[in-house]
């Protein structure tokens, strides 16, 4: 196991009608900026929570945050948050708006231009306590101090401890008004976080693996009922709890991180506009295939102890393992292959050369991926 410093600060408020609690949670003498997205959160009820949550508070709202957050949106946020002299942010919606938020809280501090401090990493001068109301399950930023923010063909992300948010209430009704495409891309982000953790090196981590191994059979077994049963409560708060728990630090501790699938990712939801999740679904079975002598070990595992693949050969294992996660991916309905979104040879090398642009080194916990690879992969995916 490699050495390791585990922290996370975030108070989780879990359950049924739990919204109402951020009013202990926020100091009284605090103003809130409220931020949220396309504003869905009028429409199911959530909005109305909030406000009727903050009666006694002071607070102002920005809406509009993106899918993506886009840099100059968020900038906006910041302008109005040093205006109005706010001192606590709330972020309520799905993974996006919490990362905006953790953006805000640190750029409203930044004496030089807050780009810097991602595509830079320049030091953060000061941050916003910020709180969140996950609508979303699917990045876990509700309970981590990374974000991903994008400006224009750039979506770069940055983390530091001083990004957690005080406290993160998951309540799983809020799920339920949720289009299926969401829940779909919520599962497989889930998914895709843990074998980024899970399917690198084997380093004697029988904890990490096991806590893996059970988010990612939970996600198998819970995911598709969130769907096809509409309304039932236990699986959307499995499912949300599975999301929080597979990237807030806990099964990434001590072991080796993968991360490719997701920084190839993100040139796809840059350049093209693909959805984060459907953009990790594009990729990580071709990965797969491609590592699959790198990450024999963890494979066969991931086979046996996920899938309970028993029978044939270890090659005939891992690639049983591989086709069924495709398949579930697809069961969800979120596609793995390139030609769903019409992209192609040309595409692949225009991902390619953004990548280089934003990634100068080669990817994967060995180091090993370098261009001619990545250009297999995402030829397997097409």
């Amino acid at each position: 196991m490699n050495n390791f410093e585990f922290y996370n600060p975030v108070k989780v408020i879990f359950g049924k009608d739990t919204i109402t609690k951020i009013k202990d949670e926020i100091p009284k003498d605090k103003k809130v900026l409220m931020l949220y997205g396309g504003g869905s959160i009028k429409k199911n009820g959530v909005y109305e929570q909030v406000t009727s949550a903050l009666s006694e508070h002071t607070y102002i709202e920005f809406g509009g945050i993106q899918p993506n957050p886009q840099y100059d949106t968020l900038m906006e946020a910041v302008e109005l948050a040093k205006k109005e002299s706010v001192d606590f942010l709330l972020a309520v919606g799905g993974g996006s708006v919490v990362d905006g938020t953790k953006f805000i809280s640190a750029a409203i501090h930044h004496n030089d231009e807050p780009w810097k401090m991602i595509s830079e990493r320049q030091e953060i001068q000061g941050t916003t306590p910020l709180g969140a109301i996950l609508t979303l399950p699917a990045t876990g930023s509700e309970m981590n101090c990374f974000a991903v923010v994008s400006r224009g063909e750039d979506k770069l992300g940055f983390g530091n401890p001083v990004l957690f948010p005080k406290f993160s209430v998951l309540d799983p009704q809020v799920t339920f008004s949720l289009p299926e495409k969401q829940i779909g891309n919520g599962i497989v982000d889930a998914f895709v976080h843990v074998t980024e953790q899970y399917l690198t090196t084997s380093k004697n981590t029988p904890i990490q693996d096991h806590f893996a191994e059970g988010i990612l059979k939970t996600l198998i077994q819970e995911g598709p009922k969130t769907i096809e049963v509409k309304g039932d409560y236990e699986s959307r708060a499995n499912l949300m709890w599975a999301a929080t728990q597979a990237l807030n630090g806990l099964i990434g501790s001590g072991v080796d991180h993968d991360w490719a699938t997701h920084m190839i990712g993100h040139e796809f939801s840059a350049l093209y506009g693909i959805d984060h999740a459907r953009s990790l679904a594009l990729i990580l079975p071709s990965l797969l295939r491609e590592q699959k002598e790198a990450k024999k070990f963890k494979l066969l595992q991931f086979a046996q102890n996920v899938w309970g693949i028993n029978t044939g050969t270890t090659d005939e294992k891992i690639e049983q393992a591989i086709n069924m996660t495709e398949g579930f991916f697809n069961s969800v309905g979120v596609p793995t292959k390139l030609k769903v979104y019409n992209l192609g040879e040309k595409e692949i090398e225009e991902v390619i050369t953004s990548l280089n642009k934003h990634i100068p080194f080669k990817l994967g916990e060995h180091g090993d991926i370098d261009n001619d690879k990545i250009r297999t992969i995402l030829k397997r995916a097409i």
